[in-house]
């Protein structure tokens, strides 16, 4: 594997690396043993792939792509979709890690109908086994993306047409196939669409229920089909829309233990999330920890100084130290530290 990255090895540990040698791990021993576990076991690092080979540099109404990659042309025929898939498992390999985290949607594009959207994503599922079994990977999360398409503009699960939501949850079906073929740990729902603009719009509970029917589902389509992997929840408070009905995770473990779906789903918890509700960087890790609920925790952050997401390393050794001792006095956990960090447009 040198056709996307050539003249770059695998990265190694190499701790009396000078300064001059920066594609190495400085502090990174994945033999190395720490509390009974070697630090592999603990930090189970995947490399977002939206963010890192999705992502080209666009910024909303701000400016189109800036990013040039010689694999990706922008458009959305497969032949993109696999150059772009090829390039990434490249990426991984010489990464030295074991996971990268993806969705349906980063993996195949949709198509002009909806045989076609599972004829290409079957395809490319096939492709990603081959290069799983070839570079050792496999996904630490996997997920159907109920938010980007139109038919979701006013929600998946709790979108008041049925028509939709009967789309989100075929396409739910799908994913899990998928998750399944690649040996996924964790299946993950995100719905950052799934709530109200204004209280005059939606009735709360009624959509409430449509999206634990959905949930319910699922885990009658996980036990049907053998999934081993661990259903997961993302909350978030907003953005795009107003309000979310998951907002953060007590909102979430509520609504979870009202309909009896406690015991089958986690929560994955993005700390940065909670910057936006005013809360410190480790609330929702805690909260969800105390409940016995928390099933994965995102390696992200935000910039401080405005309430929104960024999607950058980890900036503060404090947030980072209280996250790790909250996961280290958990015994682990099963998705841990997935990687969102990307390339900005700017620099």
């Amino acid at each position: 594997m040198n056709k996307y990255f050539p003249g770059i090895s695998r990265i190694e540990y190499r701790p009396d690396a000078g300064p001059e040698d920066t594609l190495v791990y400085r502090h990174y021993n994945p033999h190395e043993t720490v509390h009974g576990r070697t630090m592999e076991e603990w930090l189970k690092f995947s490399v977002c792939y939206f963010n890192t080979f999705r992502y080209c540099g666009s910024d909303d109404h701000y400016g189109e792509r800036a990013h040039q990659r010689t694999w990706d042309d922008s458009s959305r025929s497969l032949d993109n979709y696999k150059r772009r898939m090829m390039a990434a498992f490249e990426f991984f390999y010489k990464l030295n890690i074991k996971y990268y985290s993806v969705s349906d949607r980063d993996m195949a594009p949709e198509g002009d109908s909806y045989d076609e959207t599972n004829r290409y994503l079957d395809e490319m599922v096939t492709l990603a086994c081959d290069l799983q079994r070839q570079t050792g990977m496999r996904p630490l999360y996997y997920s159907a993306d109920l938010f980007s398409h139109p038919r979701y503009m006013n929600g998946a699960g709790a979108n008041p047409d049925a028509h939709v939501f009967a789309y989100a949850c075929a396409q739910v079906k799908r994913a899990m196939d998928a998750a399944k073929r690649l040996d996924a740990e964790n299946f993950v729902f995100f719905n950052p669409r799934d709530g109200y603009q204004s209280v005059l719009q939606r009735q709360f509970f009624r959509d409430m229920s449509h999206m634990a029917q959905l949930y319910r589902m699922a885990v009658q389509y996980k036990d049907k089909i053998g999934f081993r992997g661990q259903l997961l929840i993302q909350p978030k408070p907003a953005d795009p829309r107003r309000h979310q009905y998951e907002a953060d995770a007590m909102a979430t473990m509520y609504m979870l233990r009202h309909f009896n779906l406690d015991k089958q789903y986690k929560l994955y918890i993005k700390p940065a999330f909670s910057r936006l509700m005013g809360r410190t960087y480790e609330h929702d890790v805690y909260m969800a920890a105390a409940f016995n609920m928390l099933g994965c925790v995102d390696a992200s952050d935000s910039f401080p100084e405005f309430s929104g997401t960024s999607d950058t390393c980890a900036q503060d050794i404090r947030d980072a130290t209280f996250v790790m001792k909250c996961v280290l006095e958990q015994g682990g956990l099963q998705g841990l530290l997935p990687g969102r960090p990307r390339a900005p447009r700017v620099r």
